[in-house]
């Protein structure tokens, strides 16, 4: 299954309501781990998550979070 990395990104007075709107929202990413910024200053959200496409990637955010997310296709590769 193809692999997506997720970036949000949202403003410092926004910080609640990206992570409040995932209460009442039924998605794996819920409960689970993120890397975030947040706390330095950088107001960003990451996820590594797999989805049959683009879109179905977007749809594991609810609305608030996926309209300021970017979703980038990615693959793992060895470094030699």
């Amino acid at each position: 299954m193809p692999r997506y990395l997720l970036h949000h990104h949202h403003e410092p007075n926004e910080c609640g309501a990206a992570f409040a709107s995932f209460r009442g929202f039924d998605s794996p990413l819920r409960h689970g781990a993120a890397f975030a910024s947040c706390l330095y200053g950088g107001h960003s959200v990451w996820w590594a998550v797999e989805a049959p496409s683009a879109e179905g990637a977007r749809a594991l955010m609810p609305f608030f979070v996926a309209e300021r997310a970017t979703v980038i296709p990615v693959t793992e590769v060895a470094i030699p």
